[in-house]
C-alpha cells in the first residue's frame, strides 16, 4: 500500500490540485458535490494520498465490460439501485466485523443537478454507529479533500444544516450540476 499514496500525491501535484484534510480511520465517506465521472477518481486520490483504501458504492451498470475489473480492484462495489438491500446488508455485516471500515458514497446519486440527496449514507452511519466524513471536490479552487467528521444525532434537520454549511462553498468539477445537500427525510422524517 506504500505505492498508492505516492501515486496519488504525484498525480495531484502533476494536475495542480491541492489536497486538504485527512481521511478518518473508519466511517462513511460522503463524496460531494458529485458533478462529474471524474469524482470516482478524485475520491480515490483523496483516500490513497492518505494511505487508505475505501470501498466505493458504484452503479452496477458501470461494472459491465472492461471497466468492471478495474472498479473492483480499486474497491468498487456494484449497487443495483432497484434492489440495494442485499448489497447494503453485506456492507453492514462487514462494517461490524472490521474496525477500520471505510465506505465512500456519492449521496447525490447522479452527476446532474437533482432535488434531493439519497439518505443511504445517513442511514448506514446510524445503523453502524460509524461517523460520517465529509469529502469534497471544489473545481474553481482546484481543492479536494476531507472536511469534518460527525456522528449523526436524532435531529436529521440539524445534521443536514451542518452538512449544508460545510458544502456551501464547494462547487464540484462542474458547478452547474451541483445538488444542494438536502434529504427528502428532512420533510417526511426518517423511517423507524
Amino acid at each position: 500500500m506504500t505505492v498508492r499514496p505516492a501515486v496519488a500525491r504525484g498525480l495531484l501535484k502533476l494536475t495542480r490540485w491541492k489536497l486538504s484534510g485527512t481521511v478518518p480511520e473508519s466511517g462513511i465517506l460522503v463524496g460531494a458535490p458529485h458533478t462529474s465521472r471524474w469524482d470516482w477518481v478524485v475520491m480515490l486520490m483523496i483516500a490513497w494520498a492518505n494511505g487508505k483504501r475505501p470501498e466505493v458504492l458504484i452503479k452496477h451498470t458501470y461494472f459491465q465490460g472492461p471497466l468492471g475489473p478495474v472498479l473492483r480492484a480499486t474497491g468498487g462495489i456494484p449497487l443495483n439501485r432497484e434492489d440495494p438491500g442485499a448489497t447494503i446488508r453485506a456492507l453492514l455485516a462487514r462494517a461490524e466485523a472490521h474496525e477500520s471500515f471505510l465506505l465512500a458514497i456519492a449521496p447525490e446519486g447522479i452527476r446532474g443537478k437533482g432535488e434531493y440527496w439519497k439518505p443511504g449514507f445517513y442511514r448506514i452511519a446510524q445503523q453502524t454507529g460509524l461517523p460520517i466524513g465529509l469529502g469534497f471536490v471544489d473545481g474553481p479552487t482546484r481543492t479536494l479533500g476531507m472536511g469534518p467528521t460527525f456522528h449523526p444525532g436524532d435531529d436529521v434537520v440539524a445534521d443536514m444544516d451542518f452538512v449544508r454549511a460545510f458544502y456551501a462553498d464547494k462547487r464540484g468539477i462542474i458547478p452547474s450540476s451541483r445538488t444542494e445537500p438536502r434529504l427528502r427525510e428532512e420533510e417526511t422524517g426518517l423511517p423507524e
